[in-house]
Formats: C-alpha cells, sequence, structure tokens
C-alpha cells in the first residue's frame, strides 16, 4: 500500500477536516532516516487502514505546512484528531514506539 502525499494547497483538505485521525509524516527525498522509516509508515498504513488516515508532505516543495507546525528536523511525525495536532514523533522511531503512541489515540480493535 503505498502512502498518498499531500501539498500546502490540499493539507487542509487531506488532514484538518478529515473525518478520520491522520498520521502525517513530514520527509524529504535526501532525508537518510526518512527512507529508513518509510516502511513503517507503510505498514502502519497498511495494519491500521479501516481506523487512521496516514499521508506524507515533502517538506522541500511544501515550505508553508512545515512552518506552519515548527518542522525543525525530519522525519516528524504528527498525528491530528479533528483538525488538532494532538501529538508528534520525531526522528527515525522503531514501528513499536510509533504503534504505542498511535494507540493512545486509537482503540485497533474496536471499530
Amino acid at each position: 500500500m503505498s502512502v498518498p502525499h499531500v501539498l500546502d494547497t490540499s493539507f487542509h483538505e487531506e488532514v484538518i477536516k478529515s473525518s478520520y485521525p491522520v498520521l502525517v509524516d513530514f520527509w524529504a527525498p535526501w532525508c537518510g532516516p526518512c527512507r529508513m522509516i518509510a516502511p513503517v509508515i507503510d505498514e502502519i498504513a497498511n495494519e491500521y487502514k479501516d481506523k487512521l488516515k496516514v499521508v506524507k508532505i515533502n517538506t522541500d516543495d511544501n515550505p508553508s505546512t512545515a512552518t506552519e507546525y515548527g518542522i525543525r528536523s525530519i522525519p516528524t511525525l504528527m498525528i491530528f484528531i479533528e483538525g488538532e495536532r494532538v501529538d508528534t514523533v520525531i526522528g527515525a522511531v522503531p514501528k513499536s514506539t510509533l504503534a504505542n503512541t498511535l494507540k493512545k489515540y486509537i482503540n485497533k480493535n474496536n471499530k
């Protein structure tokens, strides 16, 4: 499953207005740790597909959104619920760390 990309122009519609919780991966193509975490993001997107929307945003191509959310280092992962940022994970973290963070907001077993 390929994680869709959002742009500065579509961020509000795709993330802020989403009825699902959203995990946003702020990344750039030249970022080694971003490439390391990409398979983890894909796995999370697949495992939580019924409960979580997962998107990526290239910070080089979409500087407005990165600036708005104070992105200083990448990868940065943010969780949005009902348009509000509720959590942030910075760096290429293990899948277990990301999953534990998500579980605070999403009960994987309940539909």
